[in-house]
């Protein structure tokens, strides 16, 4: 029996028994601290065995409780981000992007040292390029790979979540907050949200199949899919 959180993945693996949940990725029972919330889950993926073939994908039916917080004050972007531009973005993407980032570097430089640690690096990249990958594509979605042995789609996406991981790390400097909380301000409220927004757009409409399939399903979470211009 898996639990899945990407769908897609689990329609290509074609597993016997399968629960899809509409969670936020790492978060494959919901929310923490919610046990009796955790046990549906649990007890909906175990009821798929009683199915007499295979292979089965069901969808749990709900989504996951709001994280319940020991600090009880809500939490606060640690720097005071520019207000974003929404009309001028795509023209002034780049800009306003190197802003907000330097911006946070002093606080991304402190989670690091004090975790001794990033999950940045799936592009295999400085994010500073890969930030300027997604800003040149936006402009002109006839660019090529950087990367001989790796396609632009792939390298957007890789791109694409390095950005995140970067700026959830530099955000989570500061303690306090739930995991809602930051994947909510990341789309709503800082240009590279925006930015991937914009992206996933870009690729939807490009005549490319892996670039279109890429923007689809791998960019923009389903929660923030109405946010896509």
């Amino acid at each position: 029996m898996l639990i899945s959180l990407v769908r897609e993945h689990t329609e290509q693996m074609n597993p016997p028994r399968a629960l899809w949940v509409p969670f936020d990725l790492g978060r494959p029972m919901g929310a923490p601290n919610e046990p009796g919330f955790q046990r549906r889950v649990l007890e909906c993926g175990l009821s798929l065995l009683s199915e007499k073939s295979g292979p089965v994908l069901a969808s749990f039916p709900d989504d996951a409780p709001s994280s319940k917080l020991e600090d009880p004050s809500d939490w606060v972007c640690p720097v005071n981000l520019a207000p974003i531009d929404s009309d001028t973005i795509v023209s002034s993407l780049r800009a306003q992007l190197e802003q907000e980032m330097t911006s946070l570097q002093p606080w991304h430089d402190l989670q690091v040292e004090q975790k001794c640690r990033t999950t940045v690096g799936v592009a295999t990249a400085n994010i500073r390029d890969s930030a300027k990958l997604i800003a040149n594509f936006i402009e002109d979605t006839s660019i090529v790979s950087p990367c001989d042995d790796r396609p632009l789609a792939l390298m957007l996406k890789y791109s694409a979540e390095d950005l995140k991981a970067w700026y959830f790390e530099a955000a989570t400097a500061q303690p306090g907050g739930s995991g809602s909380e930051l994947v909510d301000w990341f789309w709503k409220a800082t240009v590279a949200g925006k930015s991937l927004l914009q992206l996933a757009s870009s690729m939807r409409a490009c005549e490319n199949k892996s670039l279109r399939a890429v923007g689809a399903k791998s960019i923009v979470p389903r929660a923030y899919e109405s946010l896509v211009p």
